[in-house]
This record gives structure tokens, C-alpha cells and sequence, in this order.
């Protein structure tokens, strides 16, 4: 059990490196565990093209089947596919293996229930619960769980997101489009996508074989490639994937990365313009998102970061539309999950309804600048640092929801936070321009250095 003391559960799943901190062992065991959890019943799987998702898929199996469970593997598909396949099936529950935005050494088990939404805080810790008690259930050769395929949950998916926007305006546009699907789990549904919805579609990094020729987080450093090949080319657009198909970036017809917070900004406009309700955000998302509010006169509710968290809330509000920063868009009329096609879609449609250009419709928020940095911290300083940053700018107007969000007077804001994914803190602030946003992250990280430096 000493394994799992380096993996990072909480939250988003349990991830750590392939063959130092996730082992066969340690996944048969997590298997063992989920499937005692659900009693038995149906599991989805789907995976993303890393290289170990072989490996891992086989000891998911191997483990499900002996407590009872049966297995549909839907293959290597986007994560938010795999989620529509649980409900599309009436599975019991499903498992997403990838790491997400991770490098390819890393790899990750996401667990959702019977309606396709990942486990929430409470359930992930029921899991672990089971996990450490290692009481499994075990069936007798008799009662043992079955495997079996199901090869129609990409189109199907890709069925419904056509389904949800006005694909003929978007076909009348005809915009062109770059693709980079950074050879990851969306890299052959996303192309067809676009082209059916009648994009001109130059694709690159599109081959699903796990080998990330950059690295898969889609934020602007990791995109020159993408930027370079949007100008070559004289598109309108170019869009990012992560490896799973989770996550979004934007690249303006200037060829610039204009960052991952706009592609939420977008896709709420869209979402919000003609639905009554509120929008979800979480705690760590852009300004721009309040602006969507105040344009169509929506409430905007914010959540602690993670998926989960702000699905429950949407759910809760009955939300017209939600998701993260980080490029997660939640579309609830498709399904409660951050889903980089359908965002896809919102985006080109909001350019074809409203006739504009990217670089026009991303003037038309306020200029802002966000820094969004990260801190090695050991788990046992996390607190004690965030308790510090608290200290400090004690007076001022916070958020203590998760960690300690600031708000300032000229309606800049700071946020530090535990991550849920790695062993670090995270630090985002958001400002008028990106001297004052760097200026107020570098003091809240120097603050919390001092203090993770002074309890070691």
C-alpha cells in the first residue's frame, strides 16, 4: 500500500507516473475496488492513445471481471465520448484511462457513475474508503463479468453535437479551420466533425497513436506549431485539443494563441443567448465569464475547481451553461461534461450567427491580462502556506471557498489553491494588463515560497 502514497487522488482520479507510482497492482486493486463499489453491473471504458493504456486497460479488466462487473470498451475516443456511452448503454458506471493534459508518462483512472458525471468528492472518498479496506468482493468462476465492444460511441456522440447547433449557418460561413489534435484521443473525430459541419479543415498532429509531438496541456506556450500553420495557411482559426478531448484552446486568424479562458468566454455567449438560467464558473476562471452574464442578464455562480464540482452546481441551478478556464466547456444540453467538440461547435457557431471574426468578437471583452503560475509544495505545507497568503491580505475583500481568492480595488483578483491533479499550488491573477497581473502573482508566490520554505 505504500504506492499509493505518490499517486495524487482526489477529485479528478487517481494519476501518477506509469511503473513508479501506477502499477498493474495498484490499477487491478483500484478495479477491484470500483467494483465492489457498484456491486457488480455494467462498466464503460475508453481510453486516450497514450502508450500504457494497453496495459492499464487490461488490468481494469482482469480486476472488474473478478467482482462481477462487465466490461463495454469503447475503444480510444475522447473522454466526454466515453461519458455518453455510459448513459447511451445503461452502464452502472464507466472509467476514463488518461492522464489528460499530462506528459505520456503519466497516465490516470476517472471514474463516473451510472448518469456519465464523475464521481464527486464524497463518492471518490467512499472508493478510496473501499480501496484501503481491501474487502473485495470476489465471484466464483460462474459469476464472473464479460467483455464486450461497442464501436458506434464516437458517431453517436458526434451525431449529438451536430444535433445542437445550426451546423447550416456554420456551413455557410464555411470557415477554415486548423486542427491539432496533438496525436491524442480526439485526433480522427474532431477533423470529421468540423468537415461536417462544413469547415474547410486543414488537420495536424492527427494520427491517434499517443505520440505528443508537443506537450498536451493547450496553453499558448505549447502552441507555436498551431499559430504557425493558422498564418500559412490565412484561416480563420485554429482550434487546440488536449489528449483527451476534454480541453480547448483558440488561436485567432493573426495566428496568436489568445488563450485557454476565452474559449469558456465564447461558448458561454453563445449558450447563454438564448437559454434563461444561470452560468457555472469555477473559482479560478476569467472575468470574461461575468461579462457573458451581464450580457444576457444570467446569473453567474462560481465553484471550486474541477469538473465535478461545477457540474454539481450546475445541476443544482439548473444551469444553462458552464465549465473552466483551463478551456472546459460544459455544454448541459449534450451531456453534464467538458466536452472540446461541442465546444468546438458553440464557438463556430457564435462566429456564424453573429457574422464575426474571432479577432472581432474577442475585442469585445474587456482587456485583461491573466498569469497563471504554479509552486512545488509538499502536501503537509499546503495549509499552513495558503494560511499565510490569508495573513497577509487579511482586510481585503476574499472568497475562502477553495484556498483563498483576493479581490482587489481596481477589479484585479488573485487566487492561490491547492492542486487537485499534482503536488503543487496553483497561483492565477487576473488584471487590467500583464504588468499588474505578473506583479500581483509574484507576491502572493513569494509569499507562500517564505512559508513553505520556513515549515520544511
Amino acid at each position: 500500500m505504500a504506492a499509493i502514497q505518490t499517486l495524487k487522488i482526489g477529485v479528478s482520479g487517481v494519476r501518477g507516473i506509469v511503473g513508479e507510482s501506477l502499477t498493474p497492482q495498484l490499477v487491478v486493486g483500484f478495479a477491484e475496488a470500483f467494483g465492489t463499489y457498484l456491486d457488480g453491473g455494467v462498466v464503460v471504458i475508453g481510453r486516450d492513445p497514450r502508450p500504457s493504456g494497453e496495459m492499464i486497460l487490461n488490468a481494469l479488466i482482469g480486476g472488474l471481471l473478478s467482482t462481477g462487473c462487465s466490461v463495454i470498451d469503447v475503444g480510444i475516443c475522447p473522454t466526454p465520448t466515453m461519458q455518453h456511452a455510459v448513459v447511451d448503454l445503461g452502464a452502472d458506471g464507466g472509467i476514463a484511462i488518461t492522464a489528460s493534459h499530462h506528459p505520456a508518462a503519466w497516465n490516470a483512472l476517472k471514474f463516473c457513475r451510472d448518469d456519465g458525471i464523475f464521481l464527486n468528492q464524497y463518492q471518490a472518498e467512499e472508493l478510496l474508503n473501499v480501496y484501503h479496506q481491501g474487502a473485495f468482493v470476489q465471484r466464483p468462476h460462474n459469476q464472473l463479468g464479460r467483455v464486450g465492444g461497442d464501436e458506434g460511441a464516437i458517431n453517436r456522440h458526434l451525431s449529438k453535437v451536430l444535433a445542437s447547433v445550426d451546423s447550416g449557418a456554420i456551413s455557410s460561413l464555411a470557415p477554415k479551420v486548423v486542427i491539432d489534435s496533438v496525436n491524442g484521443a480526439g485526433a480522427d473525430c474532431a477533423e470529421g466533425l468540423l468537415q461536417k459541419m462544413g469547415c474547410e479543415v486543414i488537420a495536424i498532429n492527427d494520427v491517434p497513436n499517443g505520440r505528443f509531438p508537443r506537450d498536451p496541456e493547450p496553453i499558448p506556450p505549447n502552441l507555436g506549431e498551431l499559430c504557425e500553420v493558422v498564418r500559412e495557411h490565412d484561416a480563420d482559426l485554429g482550434f487546440a485539443q488536449d489528449a483527451d478531448g476534454d480541453r480547448l484552446s483558440v488561436i485567432s486568424s493573426e495566428g496568436i494563441a489568445i488563450g485557454e479562458e476565452f474559449t469558456l468566454a465564447f461558448a458561454a455567449d453563445v449558450m447563454a443567448e438564448n437559454r434563461e438560467g444561470p452560468i457555472v464558473a469555477n473559482l479560478s476562471t476569467s472575468r470574461m465569464i461575468d461579462e457573458v452574464g451581464e450580457r444576457h442578464e444570467s446569473e453567474v455562480i462560481r465553484s471550486k475547481v474541477g469538473e465535478v464540482n461545477v457540474v454539481e452546481r450546475m445541476l443544482a441551478v439548473n444551469a444553462v451553461g458552464g465549465g473552466e478556464g483551463n478551456g472546459g466547456v460544459i455544454d448541459p444540453q449534450l451531456h453534464h461534461c467538458r466536452d472540446n467538440l461541442a465546444a468546438m461547435a458553440l464557438i463556430l457557431q457564435g462566429m456564424a450567427t453573429r457574422g464575426v471574426s474571432i479577432v472581432d468578437w474577442m475585442h469585445s471583452f474587456r482587456p485583461s491580462a491573466i498569469v497563471k503560475e504554479k509552486l512545488p509544495c509538499p502536501a503537509g505545507s499546503t495549509q499552513r502556506a495558503i494560511l499565510a497568503l490569508r495573513r497577509h491580505y487579511e482586510g481585503r475583500s476574499m472568497d475562502l471557498t477553495e484556498g483563498v481568492k483576493v479581490f482587489f480595488e481596481d477589479g484585479s483578483w488573485l487566487h492561490a489553491r491547492p492542486s487537485n491533479t499534482e503536488p503543487i499550488l496553483r497561483v492565477i491573477s487576473e488584471a487590467d494588463d500583464a504588468e499588474s497581473a505578473d506583479r500581483y502573482c509574484q507576491e502572493a508566490l513569494d509569499i507562500l515560497s517564505e512559508e513553505i520554505v520556513r515549515t520544511r
